[in-house]
Parts: C-alpha cells; sequence; structure tokens
C-alpha cells in the first residue's frame, strides 16, 4: 500500500534547478508506481472543499518575477473525472474544472516526469481546523489500498519575506521550527502537531498557515511518520519530504 506523502515545493525555480529537493523527488518518484495522484495544495485555497474534474488540466503558472523558460514549463498529465466525482459524493466537495497550480505541478514534474500518472487536485479549505484537516485525509487512507497517492505539497517552512540568497545559512529560528515539527513526529505526537501554530517560532516562518497545512491532511492519510528528506533553500525554505505508512 502506498504511503501518504507530505512535499515541500518552495521556489517554482525548484522544477528547474537541480537542487538536493530537486534530485531528492526524482528519485522518490521512481521508488513510487502509483494509479492516480490526489494532490493537496497550498496554492489552491478555497473556503469550502472543491475537487477538479478537469479532464486535461492546462498549467498554471500563478507566480510572477521568474525566467522565460519556468514560463515555458507544461506538465501535461491527465486528471481523473470519475475519481473526482467519487470524491466529491465521498467528502461532499464541489465540482469545478481547475488546472494544475504551481504547488501540483512542480513536484509532480520531477517525480512523474512522463505526465502519464493521473493527477485530481482537491482545494485546501482554508478555515477549516486543524482537527478537520487531519479527518479530510482519514477520508481519504482507504483510497491508499487502491493505488492511489495522496499527497499534500506546501513547505515545511515559508517565509517569503525573509528570504536569502540560494545557498545561504539556515537562520536558528528556521532550524527550531523544523526540528521541533520532526520530534513531534519522531514520538508520535499528533496533539501537538495539530496546535503547531503554538511551536517554537511557528509564526516567524509561517507568517501565513497554507503551506503547513497540507502536511496535518498528509498525516490523516496515513500512519508513522518518517522524515524522507531534509534540506534548506534561500536560508528559509525548509524542503523536507515526509511519508505517513
Amino acid at each position: 500500500m502506498l504511503p501518504s506523502l507530505f512535499v515541500s515545493h518552495g521556489s517554482p525555480m525548484l522544477a528547474l534547478n537541480a537542487t538536493p529537493a530537486h534530485r531528492f523527488l526524482r528519485e522518490l518518484g521512481q521508488t513510487l508506481t502509483p494509479k492516480a495522484v490526489i494532490v493537496i495544495s497550498a496554492h489552491w485555497e478555497s473556503l469550502t472543499l472543491k475537487v477538479s474534474q478537469s479532464a486535461w488540466p492546462e498549467t498554471l503558472h500563478d507566480f510572477g518575477g521568474f525566467p522565460r523558460e519556468l514560463f515555458d514549463c507544461q506538465y501535461p498529465a491527465p486528471g481523473e473525472p470519475v475519481l473526482a466525482r467519487r470524491l466529491g459524493d465521498l467528502l461532499g466537495a464541489t465540482i469545478v474544472d481547475r488546472g494544475f497550480d504551481h504547488g501540483a505541478w512542480v513536484p509532480l514534474s520531477l517525480m512523474f516526469p512522463n505526465a502519464d500518472v493521473p493527477v485530481v487536485s482537491l482545494s485546501l479549505p482554508l478555515r477549516w481546523s486543524s482537527e478537520k484537516l487531519k479527518a479530510l485525509g482519514e477520508q481519504l487512507a482507504p483510497l491508499r489500498e487502491e493505488g492511489v497517492l495522496i499527497m499534500g505539497s506546501g513547505s515545511l517552512t515559508h517565509n517569503l519575506y525573509e528570504t536569502m540568497a540560494m545557498g545561504s545559512r539556515m537562520p536558528p529560528w528556521v532550524g527550531e521550527f523544523s526540528d521541533w515539527v520532526n520530534t513531534q513526529f519522531e514520538t508520535n505526537n499528533r496533539d501537538a502537531l495539530l496546535a503547531w501554530q503554538s511551536a517554537p517560532q511557528a509564526q516567524r516562518n509561517h507568517p501565513t498557515p497554507e503551506h503547513f497545512l497540507p502536511l496535518l491532511v498528509a498525516m490523516g492519510a496515513g500512519g508513522n511518520a518518517r522524515q524522507l528528506h531534509h534540506s534548506v533553500e534561500h536560508g528559509v525554505l525548509a524542503m523536507d519530504v515526509y511519508a505517513f505508512d
């Protein structure tokens, strides 16, 4: 049975720059053979839960100020309308048509570069409580037995106001929060993770919560956590990847 995953996608330039996180996601994809992927991205925020039924989702370049080469990137993976409608019924989600935002296509283009795995995007209801997001993951968990990969895409730390040059040393306040998260997973302290905004340096690492919340969905969809990867980009973007078996 497939694990559920939380991946940190950092900057959209992850698609092009051969950083440690870029290389790891390429290697990770070679170990996985899902029949389909359900992705919950930090970049599809909503008030109510929504699911995309698009048969051929477009690649959304929902960013600015990056090289032309990045805007030329396309990820032509198919959708899975039947699975999307099933999720709509299962979760009470509104069915819509939507393309792949960069929180979806950037990591998926590294993991499954042939774009041959169907992908369904599920929105992130930003006003839901931590407990309700974990419960959403629990509702998705049985699909793992059918070969569906549940993937939350965000960033373990994400303060763009304090971004540094690539290669900069990680400041202590980033390490304090990321180490705290890893410790809670090592001790299986899920209650602490549900109250993550009380963690050391949580507010500084996440001025807004959307890049942490997909982790709670992935956590709910799986069991014990394994840290698969840790690296830092631009000093303040912890690129951790977790699997939940």
